[in-house]
């Protein structure tokens, strides 16, 4: 099992936007990512529903778990992504 902690980085939290982004890039990858807030039960990071109702917040730490062959960059790249501020105008 591969494990990380990562910020929220959207300053609006993982709302609407921020968490469909997220959810998209855990549905293409080849490993189930789970993610967990606060010592809560861990949720699939392919649910839509599950990760908004975690309701993490600007800041708030998130724990990304993977398992097998891939998870490893998969946290990485959920991880990479959940640190930015996916609001962000470009």
């Amino acid at each position: 099992m591969y494990q990380r902690t990562v910020a929220v980085g959207s300053r609006s939290g993982l709302h609407a936007r921020p968490a469909s982004l997220f959810v998209q890039a855990a549905t293409r990858l080849p490993v189930k990512v789970t993610v967990a807030r606060d010592g809560r039960d861990p949720v699939d990071a392919r649910s839509m529903l599950s990760v908004l109702a975690l309701a993490a917040q600007h800041g708030d730490r998130m724990e990304l778990s993977a398992v097998g062959d891939g998870a490893q960059e998969a946290v990485e790249e959920l991880a990479a992504l959940l640190a930015q501020d996916l609001d962000a105008k470009d």
